[in-house]
């Protein structure tokens, strides 16, 4: 193994037995993987529901992708985190590490369903949980981005690598999908207005 070194200075050869070492662990990036890894089982038990509760192809289509995505976010963070030393699970008193976050002592991420909008989403069929599911899962897009917004508030997160390309693909991919599903709704509204 080679380290650099310093502008004008030569490079030095490392002993075989040289191990990198990850960065230090911040308890707000521990935090935000841990939230985001339920906040993203909620998507994918939204998607699991498409199949059975509408035949709308467009939406079949953009849940697969959402429930794949998302899955792989989560073995990700999984692993990530289990590679830290640190649990997948968040503990129940757990303060986001001091972020702040009201929604924390409840175990509700920004933007997740509540059980009675999971329940209406589950009891609903066709049209109507179309509808449903792309204003729910809007709101829940949102909520991760609220997510990956407090985390850099916070001196010291997401200055890891994985967690700073992992945050930013989060923001880009979900923004991306708002605009998709912001479209169908707008088009759903457009063809029962005709």
């Amino acid at each position: 193994m080679v380290q650099p070194g310093a502008p004008g200075q030569p490079t030095k050869t490392l002993p075989a037995n040289t191990k990198a070492a990850l960065p230090p662990v911040s308890p707000a990036d521990v935090a935000f993987m841990q939230g985001m890894i339920m906040h993203h089982q909620q998507a994918v038990e939204m998607t699991a529901w498409i199949p059975s509760h509408t035949e709308n192809k467009e939406l079949q289509t953009l849940g697969a992708r959402i429930s794949r995505s998302q899955s792989e976010e989560i073995h990700f963070m999984r692993i990530w985190l289990a590679e830290r030393g640190q649990t997948v699970s968040m503990p129940m008193d757990h303060d986001m590490a001091g972020m702040d976050m009201p929604h924390a002592h409840t175990m509700m991420m920004p933007g997740m369903l509540t059980p009675e909008q999971m329940e209406a989403l589950n009891k609903a069929r066709g049209a109507e949980f179309d509808r449903l599911f792309l204003s729910g899962m809007i709101q829940h897009h949102e909520g991760a981005l609220t997510m990956v917004k407090e985390l850099f508030e916070h001196a010291g997160a997401g200055q890891d690598a994985e967690i700073f390309d992992f945050t930013s693909d989060v923001d880009n991919g979900q923004r991306a999908e708002i605009k998709i599903m912001q479209g169908m709704l707008e088009k759903m509204t457009s063809e029962e207005k005709r």
